[in-house]
Parts: structure tokens; sequence; C-alpha cells
């Protein structure tokens, strides 16, 4: 618990939390969407990952993070607390934006 709770007490994995939640992503839309190095999203993937908060996967050179199953089922009331607080961080709506303008724009393809 203490590492789960570790890893989400900070803004940037916060934020990659809140659009990973809609769907995978690939590290090259989250470094997009977020206006993130590459180093920096890696460093913030691999916390939330090592916390079992994400999983990924790779498909061709990509790789691609989403929710861990197990996560959202032993933290339930946490992961749904997070659901509704998350849409009520300021960068919120801009980030959302990004995400949708990243989607169309198929970054991995």
């Amino acid at each position: 618990m203490v590492d789960v709770l570790k890893a989400l007490a900070d803004e940037t994995r916060l934020r990659i939390l809140a659009q990973i939640m809609k769907g995978d992503m690939c590290v090259c839309e989250i470094e997009a969407c977020l206006g993130l190095t590459q180093s920096n999203a890696s460093r913030h993937l691999t916390t939330l990952k090592k916390a079992g908060v994400l999983e990924s996967y790779k498909n061709a050179q990509w790789t691609y993070y989403k929710i861990d199953k197990s996560f959202v089922t032993e933290n339930l009331d946490l992961f749904t607390y997070l659901e509704t607080k998350l849409k009520n961080m300021p960068c919120y709506t801009n980030d959302c934006e990004n995400y949708c303008r990243c989607k169309q724009q198929n970054l991995c393809n």
C-alpha cells in the first residue's frame, strides 16, 4: 500500500494515470499529450508499474501502458476516488484536449 500511495503522490504521475484511465496509451502518446521528455515519462511510468498501478505490453517497437486490473480489483475504493477526483485537477481539461489530438494524429504508426 505504501508503494502505491508513494507512486500516486506526484502530479505528473496523476496526470499520466488520468489519461491512461481513458484507454491504453503508447509512451510516445504520453510524452506528446503531457509535454514530457522520453526520460521523464519513462521514469514516471516505471514508478507506476513497479507499484502495480500500471502494466505494459509491446506492439511492434512500441510499449503501451494500461491500468493493471489487479490494482483496480484490490483497490476499488481508491480507484473510484481517483476516477472522480482526477477530473478536478487544473490541468485535466488541457490534458484531455491534448489526448484527443494525440489519438487523432495516430503517433504510433
